[in-house]
Formats: structure tokens, C-alpha cells, sequence
């Protein structure tokens, strides 16, 4: 099957052919029949199937027909970061360079204004991240009343990032006519809530099996140390192991992770770069133009690279970090093997990571293979925990040497004191009172007061003057 049989219009297939793109990938060839006939569509497949051509092709086609209006766009596509709705807006600069469409992006981390202009003077496609969308409508400089398609992308990922109620509240904003395209690599019971609340009557296309991971992509376990200094110590190891890596993505759980790898990998002579959700807009997409153009070889990166991102010739992914949750296992190794090309995925994993490891082999219903980096570099936890096991031995030998130290002597028994009868009496004691008299006599306290004279206040003290 080519492009010319599903259906696309003239414009878009030349558009195609001058991108280089000769037969479509599986969902492509199952979800744009449906869409051009307007019917509902809910898409899984694997990450890095083409799965944004699969809803980009239809929406050109059915754009050529009609002309948005002011503040009120035709079609709206939905993506869970900014780099990925980033990739979108490229797409849509390559297949529709014919249609001369107005296409706006609203993202966080840019100037509020020039998107706001851009939606004034009327534009066909917005692509959005949530958040920023519903900004620019709560500020009145958008209407969402002329939406004829509506694209949910990575919906698992939106899911993780908290989007769900954001989600459901723009989808209560549209016509009810609208038509949706729903796309997702992974399928929890919280995405098949939101498709049977949004969807009508979907064309269910399923590609690839949910969750499921591509042949192309070998996949291993490097057994990792525990203790941060030794683990980062065994990742440069694994680094010196891959002769033919081109470019790799290393990913972490945390975002401190991410910039002490960066620090490390940079230090011992490694081409590395950084990204993070803590980073600004332009300095990611600074990096990510970087990495693409192999001017830096390793992207030190969180989840936030982990999801959509269309890099198309990554050869290696390391899991610095195994992934708590296992459809970011998914997701992570995605960046390699896209497009049917060879890839090389290592994930690092330590005694403690043992039931993430089985839920991700769970998941994708395959054994991972084990893989040996040598020179002793992977020690198993227990093994990194030796020296602190060493040290309780001998703390247990000194406790044993005090045990046969011989007792102590025992000391001569005190006297016994003197009855208090024979004590001298008390009458030859000065009183208390009187050694702790002040310098200068006070009047006495009456006897129904509070105080002693010792602590009797100074105005209290004082003569009261006659009338």
C-alpha cells in the first residue's frame, strides 16, 4: 500500500513525496482512512510508529475547504510538553508547505503576547499544551466554539502529568459535533474512562499491541551499585562498552540526577548535555537542536524528553535511573529503533530495583537479558554494602574483648551516717532570712501578701503620701 490509496488529496501527496515518504507505517494506514470520513478515532500503537503523520495528513486534506476566522480556530491538537507540540508544528511546516495554513502555538515558558496576535488575526491549526490554552481562553482571546477536529496526543503521558481534569474541561468547551483523533502508546483505566466519555463510536485502530515494544530495539539489564559514586563510575564503563554508539539519550528520575551527570560524563572528557524541566524554553530547545545536529554525543535528560520527541536516528538509550513506572520504560525506549532502524537499549538496575524490573518485564511480556560490562564495575547491592558489613564484626569483637575484661574491684563500704538526732541543732544555724537580707531594711510584708521581702517589688516600698 502507498499514500495515493487512502485517500488524500493531491496537495498533501505531493507534500509527501517531497519529504521522501513512500509507504505508510501501520497506524498510518489504518487511522487516516477513518478520519477523512470524519468518523471518531482511537489510535494505539508504540512510540515512534507515526503516529503524528497518521493525524496531521487527514487534517490537511480536510483544512483545504473553508478559512478560519478571528480568535476562533478550525482544528486543535492537544500535546502534554512543549517540545513535542514543538515536533508538531515542524510537521506541519513539512507535509503542508502547499496549503499556506495559519497554524499558532501556544506554549509555556514564551512571551503571552505574540501567540495572543497570532489567534487575533485567525488561525487554522493551534497546537497547545493544555495549560497555556486555557490561559489564552480564560483571558478571552480565544473561542473554542469553531473546533471541527480535535487531537489528543500521548494521552498516557497527559495522564501522568496531571492534565486528566484539564482535559476534560476543554473537551466540554467544544461542539458537540467535533470530530476526535485519540492517540496513545499505553492504555491504564483512566485513558479508557476519558475515550468512552469524549468518543463516539471510535474507530479502534491498534497497530502494534499496547505497551508492546519494537524488534528492532535490543534491550539489556546492566547490573548497577547502588552507592551514586560507583554507579556513575559503572555508566562510564557502559559508555567505553558501545563502539558504535551515534548519538544516546541518557535518562534519570530526578532533574538533580540530571545535572550531576552532566557535570560528571563532562568532567571525564564525554560530549554531554542537559535537559530538564527546570530549564527555560529556549535554552531546551537550544540543546535539543544541538544534540540533533551531533554536536552533542550524550543528552543527560528526565522524563520530560521521554515522550514523543521524533529524534530519528538515536542509536542508544541508557536508563541511568529504571523508571518507577513501566509504561515510561515504554516510552524511554521509543527514542531508539524508530522507523525500523537497529537500536540498543541498557537500563541500569540495582538489588533495590528488582519489582520495578519485573513490572516492566510484566508489561511488555518479554524477558530482558542481562548484559556484562566486566572488570568488576556492577557489583550487586550487597556487594557496594561490604565495608559497613566488615565494620559490625569488629565492633562485636570489642564488645567481646570488654566482656572478659575481670570485674572490677569492689569499693570499701561507706560509713554509715550519723543519725539526724545527733546532728548539731538547728538553733545554732543563722536563719535563712536574715543571711539573705538586703543592705538596707524594708518594711514589713503584711502577713495576707504574696511576697517576701527579698522579693517584694521596689514601689510597693515606697511611703504613701498623706491626704
Amino acid at each position: 500500500m502507498n499514500f495515493s490509496e487512502l485517500g488524500l488529496s493531491a496537495k498533501v501527496l505531493e507534500a509527501v513525496a517531497a519529504a521522501g515518504y513512500t509507504t505508510p507505517t501501520a497506524i498510518q494506514a489504518q487511522a487516516i482512512p477513518p478520519a477523512l470520513t470524519r468518523t471518531d478515532v482511537l489510535g494505539l500503537a508504540q512510540t515512534g510508529s507515526g503516529k503524528t503523520a497518521a493525524f496531521v495528513l487527514p487534517m490537511l486534506t480536510m483544512l483545504e475547504k473553508g478559512r478560519a476566522r478571528a480568535r476562533m480556530p478550525r482544528t486543535l491538537i492537544l500535546e502534554p510538553t512543549r517540545e513535542l507540540a514543538a515536533q508538531v508544528q515542524e510537521a506541519f511546516e513539512t507535509l503542508g508547505k502547499l496549503h499556506n495554513l495559519s497554524v499558532a502555538l501556544l506554549i509555556g515558558g514564551v512571551a503571552f503576547e505574540p501567540q495572543a496576535v497570532k489567534i487575533d488575526r485567525g488561525a487554522d491549526v493551534v497546537i497547545a499544551t493544555p495549560g497555556r490554552l486555557l490561559d489564552h481562553f480564560e483571558r478571552g482571546r480565544l473561542l473554542l466554539t469553531g473546533i471541527e477536529m480535535l487531537v489528543i496526543d500521548e494521552a498516557d503521558r497527559m495522564l501522568d502529568m496531571g492534565f486528566i481534569p484539564d482535559i476534560e474541561r476543554i473537551c466540554k468547551l467544544l461542539p458537540f459535533t467535533r470530530q476526535t483523533l485519540f492517540f496513545s502508546a499505553t492504555m491504564p483505566p483512566e485513558i479508557q474512562r476519558i475515550t468512552s466519555q469524549f468518543l463516539h463510536n471510535p474507530a479502534r485502530i491498534e497497530a502494534t499491541r499496547a505497551s508492546s515494544t519494537v524488534e528492532t530495539t535490543e534491550q539489556h539489564l546492566v547490573s548497577a551499585p547502588h552507592d551514586p559514586k560507583l554507579k556513575r563510575d559503572a555508566l562510564r564503563r557502559l559508555l567505553r562498552t558501545q563502539a558504535n554508539v551515534k548519538n544516546g539519550i541518557v535518562f534519570a528520575n530526578r532533574k538533580t540526577t540530571v545535572a550531576l551527570l552532566e557535570k560528571s560524563l563532562s568532567r571525564h572528557g564525554f560530549s554531554a548535555g542537559a535537559l530538564h524541566g527546570d530549564m527555560d524554553q529556549s535554552a531546551r530547545l537550544k540543546m535539543l537542536a544541538a544534540f540533533r545536529n551531533n554536536e552533542v554525543t550524550y543528552l543527560i535528560a528526565s522524563d520530560v524528553a521521554a515522550r514523543g520527541l521524533d529524534i530519528p536516528d538515536v542509536s542508544h538509550v541508557f536508563n541511568y535511573d529504571v523508571p518507577i513506572h513501566a509504561e515510561d520504560y515504554v516510552h524511554r525506549i521509543g527514542r531508539t529503533g524508530r522507523a525500523g532502524r537497529e537500536g540498543h537499549a541498557f537500563t541500569m538496575a540495582c538489588r533495590e530495583d528488582s519489582k520495578y524490573v519485573r513490572a516492566i518485564e510484566a508489561l511488555i511480556k518479554k524477558d530482558i537479558e542481562w548484559f556484562d560490562i566486566g572488570g568488576g564495575s556492577a557489583p550487586q547491592a550487597d556487594e557496594a554494602e561490604a565495608p559497613a558489613r566488615e565494620r559490625q564484626p569488629r565492633r562485636r569483637q570489642r564488645g567481646a574483648k570488654s566482656a572478659e575484661r575481670p570485674p572490677r574491684a569492689e569499693a570499701a563500704p561507706k560509713p554509715e551516717r550519723s543519725p539526724r538526732a545527733e546532728a548539731k541543732p538547728k538553733a545554732e544555724h543563722a536563719p535563712r532570712r536574715e543571711r539573705a537580707a538586703p543592705s538596707r531594711p524594708l518594711p514589713d510584708a503584711p502577713e495576707s501578701g504574696g511576697f517576701h521581702q527579698g522579693n517584694m517589688p521596689a514601689f510597693l516600698a515606697r511611703p504613701v503620701r498623706a491626704q
